[in-house]
């Protein structure tokens, strides 16, 4: 029987906590991502995270662990692009510059709650517009924040630096889960 449920249908935090070993399983249920005005990046990721924790917390009994991440380009918050255009748009936006991807972690057992927020600093190479449709059409990134995945193609010729935790990209800042739970 599983010990933690993990409320988030990423195939990348599924195969994260998987690597960590964590003994889980999945229950998503819809959650509303919009978040009240005045709230930090980091408070927002957290918030979001947070709804998706209380939206499944009734439907199990264990620890449950939910994520939400975001990219951060100047005071610009991007999410999920809508379509082909919206991605292609949002690369071209990151192409050559420096921004933030922070994902927001709850743990919460029905009795204590700890969240936090965790940031990458990430700079990507100017990019030409045949790379960034190439990326688009070929990967399809409309469920990734920023319209991008680090452990993609786009990821691989296109990051030119990180500071911080890789997998923070990814979606889920494995390590900091673990410890957490640990301390939890």
């Amino acid at each position: 029987m599983a010990r933690y449920v993990l409320a988030s249908q990423s195939p990348r935090r599924k195969q994260l906590l998987e690597w960590a070993e964590v003994d889980f399983e999945i229950i998503v249920e819809p959650t509303d991502e919009s978040y009240p005005e005045g709230l930090s990046p980091e408070e927002v990721a957290v918030y979001i995270a947070a709804q998706k924790a209380l939206a499944v917390r009734g439907k199990s009994g264990k620890t449950i662990i939910a994520a939400d991440t975001i990219v951060v380009l100047g005071n610009e918050i991007i999410g999920k692009p809508k379509d082909r255009d919206d991605a292609v748009s949002i690369l071209k936006k990151l192409s050559g510059q420096h921004h933030k991807v922070i994902t927001g972690v709850v743990i919460n057992n029905g009795e204590k709650e700890v969240g936090f927020a965790d940031v990458t600093d990430v700079e990507f190479h100017l990019l030409t517009n045949e790379q960034l449709e190439f990326y688009v059409d070929k990967y399809e990134p409309y469920d990734k924040a920023g319209a991008y995945a680090i452990q993609e193609w786009i990821g691989v010729v296109g990051i030119k630096r990180i500071s911080g935790d890789f997998y923070n990209v990814m979606g889920l800042p494995v390590s900091r889960v673990v410890q957490a739970l640990k301390d939890f």
